[in-house]
């Protein structure tokens, strides 16, 4: 009952309390950006979701606004492309709240796998694919909360289809309780 009722009003409600909360914080970053960079202060970037659907993500922009153009995909430690202020919003996770939106969209949920670029989709078996997109995308998940950055790809499907196969509100508070302690060691 969870899983298919109380899930998506607790993520729905969560949002439109987070939206209130960071209402002000958000416009105060987004002048920060527009004045540290050219460009939108949104990113947009296409990712597959619940059943394999695509949908745009929503992110603060933390890099200069042509970094898609120079054929790289993937950030290096100290990657010129990162701006100053991205380089703080990507350290305390903040580029990830315009996330919010996707959640009031209905594309994604507070607490779900993480939702993969399609070219990740090669990384998985027909089978994997489908058990591991069967539930809506979050913005924070199983795998997320138990250390992101070192996860081999393997590693984090587990975590993925772990957590779509024992979906739970106790296994939700845990996940939350892991992201904001990773959260306040700035892990996450």
């Amino acid at each position: 009952m969870y899983k298919y009722i109380f899930k998506g009003f607790i993520s729905f409600i969560s949002a439109l309390v987070l939206l209130i909360i960071f209402i002000i914080p958000f416009m105060i970053v987004a002048i920060l950006i527009k004045l540290d960079s050219k460009g939108s202060v949104l990113y947009r970037q296409t990712r597959i979701g619940r059943k394999g659907n695509s949908f745009e993500i929503f992110k603060l922009r933390t890099m200069v606004s042509n970094a898609d153009q120079t054929g790289v995909f993937s950030t290096a430690q100290n990657d010129s492309r990162i701006t100053k202020v991205g380089a703080f919003l990507r350290k305390t996770s903040l580029d990830e709240l315009p996330q919010i939106l996707n959640i009031l969209l209905g594309d994604m949920s507070l607490i779900g796998p993480r939702p993969d670029v399609p070219a990740q989709e090669v990384n998985y078996t027909k089978d994997e694919f489908i058990k591991r997109h069967q539930v809506l995308p979050g913005i924070t998940g199983l795998a997320q909360s138990r250390n992101r950055h070192n996860l081999s790809n393997s590693a984090r499907k587990r975590y993925d289809i772990f957590y779509n196969n024992n979906i739970g509100f106790i296994l939700d508070i845990r996940i939350i309780f892991y992201t904001l302690k990773a959260l306040k060691k700035g892990s996450y």
